[in-house]
């Protein structure tokens, strides 16, 4: 088992029965799975848009609902489920070739390469033969990846939300280890900008063939102090993409991002917040995209 050093070196055997290994941590990983009725991956072709707060709070109000939950944090290089589900600094126990995750608000399981690194500084040093850099690195984020899938004592859960790194092409490398992937919410902010880029990924959905269960609008407006009229943050266009369901619209909210920021998910802080009520409209169009 190899998850502690897999994020920053290639494993000793990689130039013997490479084949071989595959088929037997693809195995692994298969059986993993089993065990989780439902994957659900939050996407966005662009950074700065929100997607991993999302995607805390909504791990967390389905777990409030009842439900096993687990968060993989799929971006390697920018993690931030840790922080935002309170697990920032907590020490992975390793037992019987797996991996405890750490443990979370509202006891959503939490995997995240963040809980590997010295501290929030402390970027991924992926390394490998300098000249090809550029290709060993394509290859250790694949493995980091399928190990933090398939050495993570998951247990049995009801969700598994992955929190998908910013760009089109990082849905790929998900779909290929869950080919079965249950849906993706897309998130964006209302801009012209954002849509454009967030709109790659969506085709890219397309052409995975993996469903597209909707999007969401964030940082759409503001309370105003004032009047507590709505104002718009934006000056765009109607943001829709075609083909696919608008799930809900999360207004800026300052006292709701600080409190997911400092590991304290809005939902839970801010129960009867219009972000809190958005998170649960998605929740509830993600379980019955998923449940029928």
């Amino acid at each position: 088992m190899s998850i502690i050093r897999g994020y920053s070196q290639l494993p000793e055997d990689t130039a013997s029965d490479i084949g071989g290994q595959l088929a037997r941590r693809m195995e692994r990983l298969r059986k993993r799975l089993a065990k989780v009725r439902h994957t659900v991956a939050i996407v966005s072709g662009k950074g700065g848009v929100g997607k991993s707060a999302i995607a805390a709070n909504l791990a967390v109000r389905l777990a409030s609902e009842g439900l096993a939950v687990g968060v993989l944090d799929a971006d390697l290089n920018g993690p931030s489920a840790a922080r935002l589900l309170g697990v920032r600094g907590a020490v992975l126990q390793v037992s019987d070739d797996q991996v405890e995750p750490a443990t979370g608000a509202a006891g959503v399981k939490v995997m995240s390469m963040d809980l590997l690194l010295a501290s929030e500084e402390s970027p991924v040093a992926w390394s490998g033969p300098k000249s090809e850099s550029f290709l060993w690195r394509g290859t250790l984020e694949a493995n980091a990846l399928r190990e933090f899938l398939a050495d993570t004592a998951w247990g049995e859960l009801d969700y598994l939300v992955i929190d998908v790194a910013p760009g089109a092409d990082r849905i790929a490398p998900v779909h290929d280890l869950i080919p079965d992937l249950g849906g993706a919410v897309v998130i964006t902010i209302p801009s012209s900008l954002s849509r454009a880029i967030v709109s790659k990924s969506v085709t890219m959905l397309g052409d995975r063939s993996i469903d597209a269960i909707g999007y969401v609008v964030n940082m759409a407006g503001y309370l105003c102090p004032d009047c507590g009229g709505r104002r718009p943050l934006f000056k765009a266009d109607q943001i829709a993409f075609d083909g696919i369901a608008r799930l809900a619209e999360l207004p800026f909210d300052p006292e709701f991002g600080a409190a997911t920021d400092a590991g304290r998910p809005g939902v839970l802080e801010w129960p009867d917040s219009l972000a809190a009520q958005a998170i649960a409209e998605v929740a509830g169009r993600v379980r019955m995209h998923m449940e029928g």
